[in-house]
C-alpha cells in the first residue's frame, strides 16, 4: 500500500492511498471534517467522514498530473512508469502544483 497526505495551504486534509491491487481511495482527517471554515479539496469529494473508493484515480488528482510531452520528460527522468498515476502524483504535487493542494508520500518507514 502506498499513502499520501493530501494538504490544502500546507495543512492536512486528508489521505490519499493506493492498495497494493491498484485501487484508490480517498478520506479527510477527523479534523478536517469537523471544522466548519475548511472546504472540501473537490466539488467531486465532499467533506464527509466516509471514505471514498475507487478503481481510478480520483479526476481532482488525475487532474494534477503532467501530460504530453511534459509527462514523457518527467516519466524518463525520474524512471516512472508512465501508467503509475499515484507514482508520478507523488514527485509532481509535493511542492508546486497549481491551485491550494500539495500531495506529500508518507514512506513506508514513518509507519514503522
Amino acid at each position: 500500500m502506498r499513502q499520501a497526505s493530501v494538504l490544502y495551504k500546507g495543512r492536512k486534509a486528508g489521505l490519499l492511498a493506493q492498495s497494493d491491487d491498484g485501487r484508490f481511495s480517498f478520506s479527510y482527517s477527523e479534523a478536517w471534517c469537523q471544522t466548519t471554515d475548511t472546504p472540501a479539496i473537490s466539488l467531486t469529494l465532499p467533506k464527509q467522514q466516509k471514505e471514498y473508493r475507487s478503481k481510478f484515480l480520483f479526476a481532482c488528482f488525475y487532474n494534477m498530473l503532467p501530460e504530453g510531452s511534459n509527462k514523457e520528460l518527467v516519466c524518463y527522468e525520474l524512471r516512472i512508469d508512465p501508467e503509475d498515476y499515484f507514482g508520478l502524483l507523488m514527485h509532481t504535487a509535493r511542492y508546486d502544483s497549481i491551485g491550494a493542494i500539495t500531495i506529500q508520500e508518507i514512506k513506508e518507514d514513518e509507519h514503522s
